[in-house]
């Protein structure tokens, strides 16, 4: 979805020569399978083309790293593994640097922590448009973004959430001034310092909650720690994560829609873009299945079913035909 650290110009110089010399380029997929025709052809031009696919660390993108992996070498290209890396940031400049060739990016963590716009266009179409327009300048090219919002939101656990009556997040905003200690919530650090994260959602819906009451964790141990209540009721997630429903989390309402839109599209490196343009045709299929529900089931799979990334990759691909 959407992770975005600050960090400095000498460690970003150092991860984007770190993501050239990992991963590794791939005959069958990660899982060891032999990937065959399917509705994805060969295409001539691109056979023995060495693209180099990343992804930040989450799940979700490691699996969409996965998919891009998979169905590179269907139409005939040599992709190159250089998923997993740590931070928005530091994926995006590894892109914009030209250590890495592609990757799925989110059209809110787009517009509003690279491009630096502060209110995010409502409609999801006109968004995907706006930042394909103003990416052009930053040599990076817009394909095929997938109907999927994979948005930030807080969520609290059953218990928390009867108890507290809090359903939106002008409720939440109204128990954390009468009660901060019944909102303490734990976030991932990339939540807390975004300007599409909690300052920002602090500011749109006018609360300030204490320090002592806001929990910096993992953003894959915000999770758990929602569902058992301790040491917070409330967290921020995903929304098309599978732990939501694993943890039975309840999602609060954005009755102010602060939260921008979040579709995953492909970015992909404008001179590698116009070299080869038939790559745009073996995305778009793939991201127009890509809804919501698909993609929250697909997370699922990896994230709370414990499957490889790569092999839910595969059988999601095969399953709808792209491959065999």
């Amino acid at each position: 979805m959407r992770m975005l650290q600050r960090t400095t110009a000498v460690v970003l110089a150092l991860v984007a020569t770190a993501a050239l010399s990992v991963g590794c380029t791939i005959g069958k997929d990660e899982t060891g399978a032999q990937v065959g025709a399917g509705s994805i052809k060969k295409i001539d031009a691109l056979n023995g083309v060495q693209i180099r696919v990343s992804s930040k660390e989450f799940d979700e993108q490691l699996l969409l790293g996965q998919i891009a992996l998979v169905a590179l070498q269907a139409a005939g290209a040599s992709p190159q593994d250089k998923t997993n890396i740590t931070g928005s940031s530091n994926v995006r400049q590894a892109l914009t640097s030209g250590a890495v060739d592609l990757y799925w990016e989110y059209t809110g963590t787009a517009w509003i922590s690279y491009l630096n716009q502060t209110k995010p266009i409502s409609d999801p179409q006109a968004q995907y448009e706006a930042v394909k327009q103003a990416d052009i300048a930053n040599g990076v090219t817009w394909w095929a973004r997938s109907p999927a919002n994979d948005t930030y939101a807080l969520a609290g656990n059953p218990a928390t959430v009867a108890r507290t009556g809090v359903k939106t997040l002008s409720d939440y905003a109204a128990l954390v001034k009468r009660d901060p200690a019944a909102a303490s919530t734990c976030m991932g650090p990339e939540f807390k310092s975004r300007d599409d994260g909690f300052p920002g959602l602090a500011k749109a819906y006018g609360f300030a909650l204490p320090d002592p009451q806001v929990h910096l964790l993992n953003d894959a141990v915000v999770y758990p720690s929602i569902g058992k209540g301790e040491p917070c009721g409330f967290g921020s997630v995903a929304s098309t994560d599978g732990r939501v429903a694993a943890q039975q989390l309840t999602v609060l309402e954005d009755d102010k829609h602060f939260f921008p839109t979040y579709n995953p599209a492909i970015t992909i490196a404008a001179p590698l873009a116009q070299k080869y343009p038939q790559l745009e045709q073996v995305f778009t299929p793939i991201a127009a299945k890509l809804d919501t529900a698909t993609l929250t089931d697909l997370n699922k799979k990896v994230s709370v079913d414990g499957q490889k990334a790569a092999t839910v990759a595969h059988d999601w691909l095969k399953s709808a035909g792209f491959v065999s």
